[in-house]
């Protein structure tokens, strides 16, 4: 006990006299620390601690930025409101109002920067946000960087279950959409909904032991319901990886890219090799919005009226789909073995044998043209 307290007053001496003991770390193992932290905001205020520290944080490996505020786009004109004027086409009325609920939560993104003073602005005016790139912008070395929005990208009604995962380089490589009409426990019951109603006259329809697609499929909104999943997934995708242009151009350093939602529905994913395919070739952004253009592409579609996982989950018209562009944009990776590898590798948890167990059913091959 006599030595402790010799120790711990002698530490108060040293401190007195003006030693910092935190200096003895060296650089690197600050700099595991800062890499373990990664969150971009707690980093910046890392940087503001000492000269040390400001010179030690552009230099991490790992960040982490989470997008936590969203402000509503504007949607005066756009005659999508309530009492504008009806479009001629119910399809074109569907696609704007689909396309407005994907790009919503990309209009304004909050850096957080903690100034003061918001009460000064004017009524009417609007706060000064700050976009991803411009929060990073200090960062020069980051390899792997992760983005996370606050709300996922395609709504959805309760209980159904929407997962995606897509690959892009200069310009979409692959996709892959997990879907079911609901999801639940074998042992639990409950009232039913519009959506379990949906979800039980799919698992009544049933299918042949070959994995077929019964014909009320085609006829009671199901193949239908699939199209609106598959379409808003890669906008969603592509709208998101147009937000990484000028992130990925001011930050050559970076080996992995990941861009997902706080809700886990979709992720965007780019590695070295197409981070360096979107440097070299030149961006088709689509006409009509701020995304990437979507280019032709074939699907592959797999389907089960009702999938029985290991755990007892039981997935309510279940379905696959696999999306590769046709010809040349089908990019690096585009054997049969490595999508197989991609596909499988998708989801984890129960979603990993859902895939597992559709991609064993028949499938079936659809078209789409690029948009």
């Amino acid at each position: 006990m006599q030595s402790k307290h010799r120790i711990f007053a002698e530490d108060l001496l040293l401190a007195a006299e003006g030693e910092d003991h935190f200096d003895r770390i060296p650089d690197s193992l600050v700099l595991i620390i800062f890499n373990k932290l990664a969150d971009a905001r707690s980093l910046g205020r890392c940087s503001a601690v000492s000269r040390r520290f400001n010179a030690l944080v552009p230099l991490v490996d790992d960040a982490c930025l989470r997008i936590d505020r969203v402000i509503p786009a504007d949607a005066a004109g756009d005659g999508l409101a309530p009492g504008g004027p009806r479009p001629r086409a119910v399809l074109s009325h569907l696609l704007k109002a689909m396309l407005q609920a994907v790009l919503k939560p990309f209009a304004h993104c909050d850096a957080k920067s903690g100034g003061a003073g918001g009460g000064k602005h004017a009524h009417g005016q609007q706060l000064q946000h700050h976009s991803p790139a411009q929060v990073l912008k200090n960062f020069s070395s980051i390899r792997n960087l992760r983005m996370e929005l606050p709300v996922s990208d395609v709504g959805t009604d309760d209980g159904v279950v929407l997962k995606w995962k897509a690959v892009f380089g200069s310009t979409l490589q692959s996709c892959v959409i997990l879907g079911g009409t609901k999801v639940e426990r074998a042992a639990v019951s409950s009232m039913p909904s519009p959506t379990a109603a949906a979800a039980a006259a799919e698992s009544e329809a049933g299918g042949d032991d070959s994995g077929g697609i019964p014909e009320s499929f085609y006829t009671n909104g199901g193949l239908k319901l699939r199209v609106v999943w598959t379409i808003s997934s890669l906008i969603a995708a592509a709208t998101r990886h147009y937000l990484l242009r000028e992130i990925v151009k001011e930050h050559p350093t970076l080996e992995h890219v990941a861009l997902t939602d706080a809700q886990g529905q979709g992720t965007l994913a780019m590695a070295a090799d197409q981070l360096r395919e979107f440097r070299d070739k030149p961006l088709a952004a689509a006409a009509a919005a701020n995304r990437t253009q979507v280019p032709a592409c074939n699907m592959k579609l797999r389907y089960a009226p009702v999938l029985e996982l290991s755990d007892g989950t039981r997935i309510h018209g279940a379905t696959l789909v696999v999306i590769k562009p046709v010809g040349e944009a089908a990019g690096v990776g585009a054997g049969r073995k490595e999508l197989d590898e991609f596909v499988a590798d998708t989801f984890d948890g129960p979603f990993r044998e859902a895939v597992a167990a559709l991609s064993k059913r028949r499938t079936y091959l659809l078209e789409m043209n690029g948009f």
